[in-house]
């Protein structure tokens, strides 16, 4: 599996990139816990592609280095994505680096996204910038966002948040229907209903999944109730 890791860091060393490190460890940890498969993580810092980024968004043509990028996320099976807080949304060169992904790049694609920045009030970025940014891109982004203010990093809270992102962000690559089990001494991704087989769990592709709750003529079928 490969696992692409963006960071939109600026300083050297950076909280972002820390925190990016912090939730691709723990994702690999998962993904080959709960496989064999082997996980590939390449990690895209934005900060080296800048001017790359600025010269494609007036020419139109993406430099050598660039073009790597842009094709090492369009081929992940798995996305992290971790920007600074700037003006209480993402980074400028965080928003241009995906301006100019192919749109089609990250459909159905599973993404986490995180953020940090020097206060606990800018957390609700997750949710009113990246996770709207996401959608429009149709990605699939992982139910828990993860965000990492100054007072967080060596705090109670931050590795618990990382490790259940994780968790998800695992079992999306591996085409599980899961969650994360309780903090416990593996830690493993538990499958919600997956039925299970000799030597582990069955994988159901999402199509199948999908298609079982289809109503005849189009539509899904709507819930029971709230």
């Amino acid at each position: 599996m490969r696992l692409v890791v963006v960071s939109a860091g600026l300083s050297v060393p950076s909280s972002t990139r820390l925190l990016a490190d912090r939730l691709a460890a723990a994702t690999v940890g998962r993904a080959e816990a709960g496989s064999a498969a082997e996980v590939e993580v390449r990690v895209v810092e934005l900060r080296d592609l800048a001017v790359d980024i600025a010269h494609h968004l007036t020419s139109g043509f993406p430099g050598r280095k660039l073009a790597d990028a842009l094709g090492a996320v369009a081929g992940a099976d798995g996305l992290i994505v971790v920007t600074p807080v700037f003006s209480a949304s993402y980074s400028g060169l965080f928003k241009s680096f995906f301006d100019v992904l192919d749109q089609d790049a990250l459909a159905g694609k599973p993404v986490l996204i995180a953020a940090t920045g020097g206060s606990a009030r800018h957390s609700l970025v997750l949710d009113h910038a990246l996770r709207p940014l996401f959608a429009y891109l149709r990605a699939v982004v992982v139910p828990t966002a993860v965000y990492a203010a100054s007072e967080d990093w060596g705090a109670e809270g931050l590795p618990e948040r990382i490790e259940r992102a994780a968790g998800e962000l695992a079992a999306l690559m591996a085409g599980l229907t899961g969650v994360v089990g309780p903090s416990g001494a593996s830690g493993a991704v538990v499958p919600r209903s997956a039925q299970p087989v000799a030597g582990g769990f069955e994988v159901v592709p999402f199509a199948e999944r999908l298609a079982a709750i289809a109503v005849p003529g189009g539509g899904a079928q709507a819930p029971a109730g709230r």
